[in-house]
């Protein structure tokens, strides 16, 4: 392959663009399914496995853990054995993972499998926008990261759907089972499309690596087992944190006092790229949060069956896809910061929306607000994915590629746990000013006892009706939060500069072959 087509500035020579691009994508969406289309298969998993409540959720923390420590050292990777070689073995690895946690016959066998899903799959995410970059004009990575986000954004929100059709239709099994398909076709694309790419050696910082895996690892257990055991209140808490602590400064004072460190501090040198990984942070934050409380909340309190949740909530992916269809045509025309702004704009405007929702509502509050939501995630990300890379030397495209991904799933990571938490003390604050105010004249009294109901039915059902309730109002509490997230996210607008198309970059000259 030329030269001029190997350059990341400029890649009208790439062969088979089209076709790779789905390649990549059809690998990356199978991955990002698996974040969310295994929750709705737990109950099953649980009484299969025979496995304990407390159990069964490490199928989805072991999974976490090992992608989130996994993730950092693509860069590294995909320098020393080629891009295309790492992007092929992770996706034959993630695919026979995925048909091993299919077969698992019992919790342990299943927890391995997911841990090797995760070590395979960690890679699939960065290295499919680093893929992009690389493959496209920068004139065109505005198309190529709406392509790309696509995948991202709307994957989680139709993995409960998905997972939920699967287990009911046919088995929790086929949860695993739908990657042998997808897997297959995306690597003999891989296969036959992806150009080889050229390899640098590079040392491997083994105390940065082990350092930032410890930091990883026990931030992820603290924020996934933290609801279950009580957080602080539990010395494993405790022990999780005085990990992360103690093994993030560790490796801060590391990098900075070392020339070949496991992260090149050059990297956070570029102001618009620092500013990218504080607001895709947010983004993850305010991403699957909202995911986390609404289904719980549409088929726990409003009594929706689960598919009627999945139609429901199908629309938010909708609007994502739209959005990105017009940013992608329109974010080279229009600055960035602005299409930011209208984003994170709307992202409010949705928030507040859900704040007004009322137990008495039909489903049309919870499609628009939705719809409105999709398109100011949609709005946010693609412009922001851009502008990330765009003053970015592309030398560092595969680590930072990492680190934008591995700090969405903190924020993902950070925003479901926050909610959860804040959900849970609520319901106990709500319910109980709900039941000091309580008197024998109240509407809530008289109706139950309009019933006609026995004395002890009567008061079951006024417990009940109490303590649904409290959860939709400590639902709405959640949803002001995260909109009062999502407001204090704009000023950090102000700390980012509208990129200026550069020339094609001789340096990358040749990154591909």
């Amino acid at each position: 392959m030329s030269a001029a087509a190997a350059t990341p500035g400029a890649r009208p020579g790439v062969a088979h663009k089209g076709l790779i691009t789905v390649s990549i994508m059809l690998a990356t969406i199978m991955q990002v399914l698996d974040t969310t289309i295994a929750n709705v298969a737990l109950p099953s998993m649980q009484g299969s496995l025979g496995a304990a409540q407390d159990q069964i959720t490490w199928v989805l923390t072991s999974y976490i853990v090992a992608a989130a420590i996994m993730t950092p050292v693509t860069g590294w990777l995909s320098d020393r054995i080629g891009l295309r070689e790492l992007f092929i073995a992770s996706t034959a690895g993630f695919v026979v993972a995925s048909m091993a946690c299919g077969l698992a016959t019992s919790l342990g066998e299943m927890i391995l499998f997911r841990i090797l899903q995760g070590l395979f799959g960690a890679a699939l995410v960065p290295l499919s926008q680093t893929v992009l970059l690389n493959i496209n004009s920068r004139e065109d990575h505005g198309k190529a990261m709406a392509i790309w986000g696509a995948g991202i954004m709307v994957g989680p929100i139709i993995g409960p759907t998905l997972g939920g059709w699967l287990t009911d239709s046919f088995d929790w099994r086929f949860v695993f089972y739908v990657n042998l398909p997808v897997g297959l076709l995306a690597l003999v694309g891989l296969v036959m499309f992806l150009p080889r790419s050229e390899r640098r050696r590079r040392s491997f910082d083994f105390f940065g690596f082990a350092m930032l895996t410890i930091a990883i690892g026990a931030l992820q257990l603290m924020l996934d087992r933290g609801e279950q055991v009580g957080w602080f209140d539990a010395p494993e808490i405790w022990i999780y944190l005085g990990l992360t602590l103690s093994g993030l400064w560790a490796f801060v004072l590391h990098v900075t006092g070392r020339e070949h460190a496991f992260i090149d501090t050059h990297i956070f040198r570029d102001a618009n790229f620092v500013t990218a990984l504080a607001m895709i942070f947010m983004v993850g934050v305010i991403l699957l949060s909202g995911l986390a409380l609404l289904p719980p909340l549409l088929q726990g309190v409003m009594g929706y069956p689960v598919v009627t949740t999945g139609m429901v909530l199908a629309p938010r992916g909708v609007g994502t896809m739209i959005s990105m269809i017009v940013v992608g045509r329109i974010v080279g025309k229009v600055d960035p910061r602005l299409l930011i702004l209208a984003g994170l704009s709307l992202t409010v405007l949705s928030l507040w929306q859900m704040t007004r929702f009322s137990p008495l509502m039909d489903a049309r509050p919870v499609v628009v607000s939705g719809v409105v939501q999709g398109l100011g995630l949609g709005l946010v990300f693609v412009p922001l994915s851009t502008i990330a890379f765009a003053t970015l030397e592309p030398r560092f495209r595969a680590d930072a590629a990492a680190l934008f991904s591995l700090v969405r799933n903190i924020g993902s990571s950070v925003g479901i746990s926050v909610v959860a938490s804040e959900l849970t003390r609520n319901i106990i604050v709500n319910r109980a000013e709900m039941t000091a105010k309580l008197t024998e004249f109240s509407p809530l009294v008289d109706q139950v006892n309009a019933l006609g109901l026995d004395l002890t039915t009567s008061i079951e059902v006024l417990n009940a009706r109490i303590q649904a309730q409290a959860v939709f109002v400590s639902n709405i509490d959640d949803f002001k939060l995260m909109m009062w997230v999502t407001l204090a996210v704009i000023p950090l607008l102000a700390f980012m500069r509208k990129p200026r198309h550069a020339a094609p970059d001789a340096a990358a000259a040749a990154a591909m072959e």
